[in-house]
């Protein structure tokens, strides 16, 4: 059985990979690459911009969607000199880390991929990683395991 994620050109998964990163990325961890991000030309067509989503859920994430309620995002659309267009949509009011994901968006779909995949974006996924593993370790100690004991008589006699 194939899924809707089997379908998807190589390059959109690509994009669709960095796009997470950067959304997920720490502000302190995007922070550094700022200069570099700025460095040419680029035009804002849609400044950083706070508003709210719908979010929608699904029980037991097969049954039917429901909504859940909103949320805040900060979305932002940039074109730099190569003619590329970024987008950025953040959790939250962050308009800084908006506008340095879509220019980072930009720049992934450029000439230099390759460089800012391996300068930026794999750092950031490492970071974004290596803090989800010590929220995870930090959690297990909290752990409870539940087991069932059988109580009562045996009625297979």
């Amino acid at each position: 059985m194939t899924s809707y994620h089997d379908n998807i050109a190589p390059e959109i998964r690509a994009r669709q990979q960095w796009m997470y990163t950067l959304a997920h990325a720490d502000i302190a961890d995007l922070m550094p690459f700022e200069t570099q991000l700025k460095a040419g030309p680029y035009q804002l067509i849609r400044p950083p911009e706070t508003g709210m989503a719908l979010v929608r859920g699904r029980m037991g994430a097969t049954g039917a969607p429901f909504n859940l309620g909103e949320m805040t995002v900060t979305r932002c659309v940039v074109k730099n000199d190569e003619a590329c267009v970024g987008y950025s949509y953040i959790a939250g009011r962050d308009k800084t880390h908006a506008e340095l994901a879509a220019l980072a968006d930009a720049h992934l779909q450029g000439a230099r991929r390759h460089a800012w995949v391996c300068r930026m974006v794999e750092l950031l996924d490492a970071r974004r990683q290596s803090r989800r593993a010590e929220a995870a370790a930090a959690c297990a100690g909290t752990r409870v395991d539940f087991f069932t004991l059988l109580r009562g008589e045996d009625d297979a006699a």
